[in-house]
């Protein structure tokens, strides 16, 4: 076995960020990065939009390519998977029987999609989104004049219903909860991105659950509860997503709603550490509120923090969650935690640029979500993070007012 090293488990987005920041903050000993996936490191979000439109045949948007491991002298090891963790003998044993010694361990192990499960059903043939390979399948069966049953209405459901919409596939979306986007997205925001989808002629069954789906000839039948049958040639599943705790469950470190961190993102052991979408953690500008979060620039700044704090450093995870979707000509972002608000404040830039205030029992501004173009958006809900972060109490009337500038309101 290889001397004592940094061993990363999973060669996503936290796993590859983790892995750069390693040696970048002057780790000068081995760094092995171990990916399930035969591919290099690659952004997913383009998985359910521009690799399912573009014109071009898609390529991965690599992170980390042959030419950044060997700058960084990183070890990337692919298509294999971490079996067993010896936690007393600092040992991982690899599924090729590879054994690697470790000074501090890493979990990017992320998520993976939740499946439909139809008593009596094939469920053999329904689509998830997760990977690249996913979405070369994806695209394979977004022809024009095809029709594709979308089930699931949050973000990934949302974004592939748009995707299909433009390469001229009819849709149709179905979802047991009473509306869209029912998690983190307040019911304005919901009510303003389902207009725009209709508007572009996705149909939704909303509310109403799923009898059963048969197969057919040529793609499914899906029979709902009250009585609607829908004929689609493709079946795309978008429920929802599980972390991936596996691993850490068997190495009997503690496990609730994903791995358990604390704020320093340490596990129950604290020669291992966790990041991204596979881990839960207390945040303090939410009164300690244990939250998962699955979103890019999370899993973006939690690998950078668990680096340095695998080389010694002791610092909170204190960054503002912040995810968007993008969905035709329109940008949905949210900073904060909106469930954490009890009364929304409404601001109207425009006519199609609308913004969200969630403020707490005792006036702080705990969350903000806006949707509109991207170019007005953007800007605001990065001042609307500082004010989060500045756990600011804000007049509501100011906060209502477009003339009153936010970045007036930071600098009060």
């Amino acid at each position: 076995m290889a001397d004592l090293g940094m061993v990363i488990v999973g060669a996503g987005e936290a796993g590859a960020r983790a892995a750069v920041e390693l040696r970048t903050e002057g780790w000068s000993g081995p760094i092995t990065l171990i990916g399930k996936e035969r591919l290099a490191p690659y952004e997913r979000p383009p998985l359910s939009k521009s690799s399912l439109v573009d014109e071009e045949e898609p390529t991965p948007k690599t992170i980390l390519d042959e030419a950044k491991q060997s700058q960084f002298n990183i070890q990337l090891i692919t298509d294999s998977t971490v079996v067993k963790i010896d936690r007393d003998q600092h040992v991982t044993e690899l599924s090729n029987g590879q054994q690697l010694r470790y000074e501090r361990l890493l979990l990017a192990t992320g998520a993976y999609p939740r499946r439909l499960k139809m008593e009596g059903s094939d469920n053999t043939d329904f689509l998830y989104l997760r990977t690249f390979a996913d979405s070369l399948v994806l695209r394979s069966r977004f022809q024009s004049g095809k029709h594709i049953a979308v089930i699931g209405a949050g973000f990934i459901g949302l974004e592939v219903a748009a995707s299909a919409r433009e390469k001229g596939c009819s849709v149709t979306v179905i979802e047991v909860g009473p509306r869209i986007l029912m998690r983190g997205v307040p019911e304005e925001i919901a009510n303003i991105v389902e207009v725009r989808h209709r508007k572009a002629g996705v149909e939704f069954k909303l509310g109403v659950g799923i009898g059963h789906i048969d197969k057919t000839e040529d793609g499914h039948s899906i029979t709902l509860v009250d009585g609607t049958v829908i004929h689609c040639n493709t079946v795309v599943v978008g429920i929802g997503a599980i972390p991936e705790t596996s691993l850490a469950a068997q190495s009997g470190l503690t496990v609730d709603n994903g791995i358990w961190v604390d704020e320093r993102l340490v596990t129950s052991d604290s020669d291992i550490f966790a990041a991204g979408d596979c881990c839960s953690f207390p945040h303090s500008l939410f009164g300690g509120k244990r939250i998962r979060l699955e979103a890019w620039r999370n899993a973006q700044d939690q690998g950078t923090l668990a680096a340095h704090n695998m080389l010694g450093a002791s610092k909170p995870y204190l960054d503002i969650p912040w995810f968007w979707s993008d969905q035709y000509d329109q940008t949905l972002q949210v900073t904060g935690l909106p469930d954490c608000g009890v009364k929304t404040v409404v601001r109207n830039l425009s006519e199609s640029d609308k913004f969200f205030f969630h403020l707490s029992d005792k006036g702080h501004l705990v969350a903000a979500s806006a949707v509109g173009l991207n170019s007005k958006i953007a800007k605001e809900i990065r001042l609307a993070e500082m004010l989060i972060h500045k756990q600011a109490v804000l007049d509501p009337k100011a906060l209502e007012n477009p003339d009153v500038k936010l970045k007036a309101l930071l600098n009060s």
